[in-house]
């Protein structure tokens, strides 16, 4: 941004009174001159000071202007979104959609790096992830909706997904503004960590004061503490020996505040200034009782969701009600729903016991959002899994329940991680942001190759990669409705281009840290496995070509030629062997741009071969598969009715899990 012009009035006017040129008769010691007017130049910097003050407050304003207008446009899409009633008219509007939702994850995730405020960034890395993960599900709850219009289940399942959307937007504006536009003023509870560590600093502070507050003061805070307890002692999944542990320190704790006040009331009594022996033994074993009482309640929370999380590990429930839904076993159903949602009281629970002990209020905000969305997310697959229930042969119904299933398994990935982070602040051990661990480590394609420490991506890598990665899986989804739009399914161009797609939504749920790719040598034998077959459709488009007669054919050639060295290069790349964080963070990087490139080409193939098909009327029968694309596919897709026929159609397994970590972005 230029200076303003008082900016740069103000700036001459220091440069001159400085200037020692200009000064007729400045002091001098041998060193330092010294001003004499000295009033001059305080007054110059402190207009000079003002005037920038007021250019960063007005360039913030702007800031803020441009995400409230993109969050309009969004929410103007939306509606649209909601009232649609032809599925040709949803897709056009979703591209739309897409797009805007990106231009949003730019401006936010940029705010939310600009941020000081741990607590506000973790509040908006909360809202942004239900955006990314919200984007997807509109997109299957959407199309589930328009197949099955009469169906009560599908439409509950959808109004869930807009109103959570409307919601995480409303968050993130609360947020940039500062402001709280829902009305909704109260916060949340206060931790057990919070209060203990609050309540420690004020008897550690009665060694400086005897006088600076009083018993009643001390003991209604303890009492405040105690009764958050409960929330640990009442909860029918603490086991019985945490919930006696918990009871035993915190009758100890009531007896050392009672041996603290009456030792203290006793100093005070003799009006001595300086603290006494018996009353710093009594401090002490005061603060010494409630660092037992946190470790107790740590140990109940952390080992109770260890065990949630081991015991949920094979995700059996969900299993089973993909099962029965297809079967349309409404009995089976039934059953199942009813476990999920004790798992699901259990992991909510579980949720609000360790934010009482986060340690951290970003970790604590972390929380409430897994919390959130475990109570949400339960409700919503419940819905799926009957809709599927009711159309057990429609592969949209069963696609938008695998959509919600796979949130509620991320999430639960989420929530392991996040019992690491809460351990490491308890022990001390929490200092940089935890390594990006899909990086360097031994996987199946290194197995010849040294083990590499993870290595850590700082805040401004991350956001770049999952910036990238949103703009893959936008494209992936533009490449899906290409395909969809193929009279013949089974033209070798439309597998080949499923094929590749399939890919690139694997290698953007890389960036995503989820997915079959666990590590980078993973990412790099898929770019490998992307780029060639890049090159067999670049093959395949040739030998069509040769055989067409049109005006429209060079355009395709130009395309051809475009994609042959991008593919080449993306080879090269993967194969490059690099050491090191940086080196290794640069080459995943142009990888995903590689990616990105080749799948920019096919939006654009795509369109234009079938326009050539159709307008040399070379029929459906033209360049058959010989062989199963999907054996090169690391998911598999089923291909029947137009509407229903693939798993990729439009962009489902491209805007699977995320619209992009829109971290997005966390950034992480």
């Amino acid at each position: 941004m230029k200076p303003s012009l008082l900016e740069r009035l103000q700036g001459e006017t220091i440069a001159q009174l400085t200037d020692v040129t200009n000064l007729d008769h400045p002091e001098s010691d041998g060193r330092i001159t010294i001003f004499t007017d000295k009033t001059g130049v305080v007054k110059a910097a402190r207009l000079l000071l003002s005037s920038v003050t007021k250019v960063l407050v007005l360039a913030d304003r702007i800031v803020i202007k441009q995400i409230i207008a993109s969050r309009n446009k969004v929410l103007a899409t939306m509606e649209q979104l909601e009232k649609v009633s032809s599925f040709q008219e949803f897709v056009q509007i979703f591209s739309q959609f897409g797009n805007e939702m990106v231009e949003f994850a730019h401006l936010t995730g940029d705010r939310q790096n600009d941020l000081k405020d741990e607590k506000k960034k973790a509040r908006m890395a909360a809202a942004r992830a239900v955006l990314e993960k919200c984007t997807m599900m509109l997109l299957t709850a959407s199309k589930t909706c328009l197949r099955h219009p009469d169906c009560e289940s599908a439409l509950l399942n959808k109004e869930g997904v807009f109103h959570r959307m409307r919601l995480a937007l409303e968050q993130v504006i609360e947020i940039v503004t500062d402001s709280r536009l829902s009305g909704e003023n109260e916060m949340a509870p206060i931790s057990i960590y919070t209060s203990i560590k609050e309540f420690k600093n004020k008897v550690e502070g009665l060694r400086e004061n005897l006088y600076f507050l009083s018993k009643e003061n001390l003991s209604t805070m303890l009492e405040l503490i105690l009764e958050h307890t409960e929330d640990f002692t009442d909860s029918a999944y603490t086991s019985h020996e945490h919930r006696e542990r918990i009871l035993e320190q915190s009758k100890q704790a009531k007896m050392e505040l009672e041996q603290l006040v009456s030792v203290w009331m006793q100093a005070q009594s003799q009006k001595t200034k300086d603290i006494t022996e018996d009353l710093e033994v009594a401090i002490l074993k005061t603060c010494q009782c409630m660092n037992e009482l946190k470790r107790e309640l740590h140990h109940a929370a952390t080992s109770l969701a260890a065990d949630l999380l081991r015991y949920h590990a094979d995700h059996m429930v969900l299993k089973a009600l993909k099962i029965t839904g297809v079967e349309g076993n409404l009995e089976a159903i039934a059953e199942y729903t009813c476990k999920l949602s004790e798992q699901k009281e259990q992991l909510v629970e579980t949720c609000r016991l360790l934010r009482h002990v986060s340690g951290t209020e970003s970790l604590e905000i972390t929380c409430i959002h897994a919390e959130d969305t475990f109570q949400v997310t339960g409700p919503q697959i419940i819905s799926a899994a009957e809709t599927l229930t009711l159309h057990p042969s429609s592969k949209i119904a069963k696609e938008n329940l695998d959509v919600f299933c796979e949130a509620w398994e991320s999430q639960l990935s989420d929530m392991s991680m996040l019992l690491r982070e809460i351990s490491d602040v308890f022990e001390g051990r929490r200092g940089e942001k935890r390594a990006y661990l899909s990086l360097p480590r031994p996987g199946k394609h290194n197995a010849n190759l040294k083990a590499l420490k993870p290595v850590k991506l700082d805040t401004e890598e991350q956001a770049k990669l999952g910036k990238l990665g949103l703009e893959l899986h936008l494209l992936t989804s533009d490449v899906d409705s290409e395909t969809e739009k193929w009279e013949d399914q089974e033209n070798e161009i439309v597998h080949h281009g499923q094929s590749i797609s399939s890919m690139a939504h694997s290698m953007y749920l890389f960036t995503r840290g989820e997915g079959l790719l666990k590590t980078t040598q993973d990412l790099f034998h898929q770019a490998e496995v992307f780029a060639t077959e890049g090159i067999k459709l670049a093959s395949v488009l040739t030998a069509f070509s040769d055989q067409l007669e049109d005006d429209d054919t060079p355009l395709l050639l130009l395309e051809i030629d475009k994609l042959i060295p991008v593919c080449q290069q993306l080879q090269i790349t993967a194969k490059t062997t690099v050491q090191g964080k940086n080196a290794t963070f640069t080459k995943v990087d142009t990888c995903i741009r590689k990616t990105k490139g080749v799948m920019t080409i096919l939006s654009q193939v795509l369109p234009l071969s079938c326009k050539l098909l159709k307008k040399c009327g070379t029929g459906n029968g033209w360049l058959k598969s010989s062989h199963p694309w999907r054996e090169n596919r690391l998911q598999t897709n089923t291909n029947d009715d137009s509407m229903e026929g693939k798993t990729d159609a439009f962009g489902i397994k491209s805007l699977e899990h995320h619209v992009a970590n829109l971290t997005f972005l966390e950034s992480k």
